[in-house]
């Protein structure tokens, strides 16, 4: 039986990101050993989309209210992209401190997690 999902982020300093997940976003966080912490995430919900090409995967962290949290993350200096409106949300990136990037958006369509 499948009893959760694990996400690798790939990071050309992940030490720094495992520090912003730890400090900024406050995740939780157990440690498998010599400092190399594994997150809880929030509630997730998996899409699938017509492409190309297989093996491709994205990873976005969802809110309630987008503009109020990239002000919450501005009052502690991440840096967020553009915001991009979709029709099913209005999108931005956060940029990690060790130089790649995470997808934040506020849905527009229903979400398959219970609130």
């Amino acid at each position: 039986m499948i009893t959760g999902a694990h996400v690798i982020v790939y990071s050309k300093n992940p030490d720094a990101d495992r520090a912003f997940f730890r400090d900024v976003l406050k995740f939780s966080s157990v440690d498998a050993g010599h400092g190399w912490l594994i997150f809880a995430l929030p509630p997730v919900e998996a899409a699938f989309h017509p492409s190309d090409k297989n093996d491709l995967h994205e990873l976005y962290f969802m809110c309630d209210d987008l503009k109020a949290t990239m002000a919450a993350l501005k009052a502690k200096n991440v840096e967020c992209g553009s915001v991009h409106e979709e029709r099913w949300g209005s999108l931005t990136t956060m940029v990690l401190p060790g130089g790649g990037k995470i997808g934040l958006y506020q849905p527009k369509h229903p979400t398959a997690i219970a609130v």
